[in-house]
């Protein structure tokens, strides 16, 4: 039996492996239970899997030190649910990086009418309406985008600096928002202007 992995999209993926140019082992994960490469039982040594924020696409990636703590990982996520909307966030978590992907979709306004059509339709009733229910809206969740990141400056403080990126053609890339100060205070700042026309202003200077 090959390892799966269920993304959030609801779609599974199954690890394989196959043979470089040179001979050494490559592992992907395919869509399909059947196909190139042979079935791996258990994750290899040395890896994890890794599903992408932007699109959720699965990899297998190499192990990674975790710079970035369990509680401050827990930390931003609880400041994100406490937002309007917190269903179009997600963060991610890679060496000294804490990243808030946005999705381009207002969730819950297109959840609400989509339940109301595919209830109003009866797609939402009868054996198995759950699973139906889980998988059209997963088809909501489906591409994000970067738009603030808080940074370890300093692991023995702990204490982070917090960028924005920045959409103007002319730059393209990540700016400084506030810091050096510590992730809670970071995050009681500028966690609230996403999704409002403020971040884009920030930082105030």
């Amino acid at each position: 039996m090959s390892v799966q992995h269920t993304n959030r999209n609801g779609k599974t993926y199954y690890l394989r492996e196959g043979k470089t140019k040179t001979g050494k082992p490559r592992y992907f994960f395919s869509s399909k239970p059947e196909g190139k490469g042979k079935p791996v039982d258990r994750i290899p040594e040395g890896y994890e899997i890794y599903e992408h924020p932007q699109n959720a696409q699965v990899f297998l990636r190499k192990a990674r030190p975790r710079l970035i703590t369990e509680a401050e990982e827990q930390l931003v996520q609880k400041h994100l649910s406490e937002l309007k909307r917190p269903r179009r966030y997600r963060s991610d978590c890679k060496d000294e990086l804490i990243t808030i992907w946005e999705s381009d979709v207002n969730f819950e306004g297109s959840k609400s009418i989509l339940e109301e059509l595919m209830t109003a339709s009866g797609l939402f009733s009868g054996q198995g309406a759950d699973d139906k229910k889980s998988r059209c809206f997963n088809t909501l969740d489906r591409t994000y985008t970067p738009v603030m990141r808080f940074r370890l400056n300093n692991g023995e403080k702990r204490i982070f600096n917090a960028e924005r990126y920045c959409f103007r053609g002319s730059i393209d890339d990540w700016i400084f928002l506030d810091g050096p100060r510590d992730l809670e205070s970071l995050l009681e700042k500028n966690i609230k202007l996403l999704g409002t026309d403020d971040l884009f202003d920030a930082p105030f200077f």
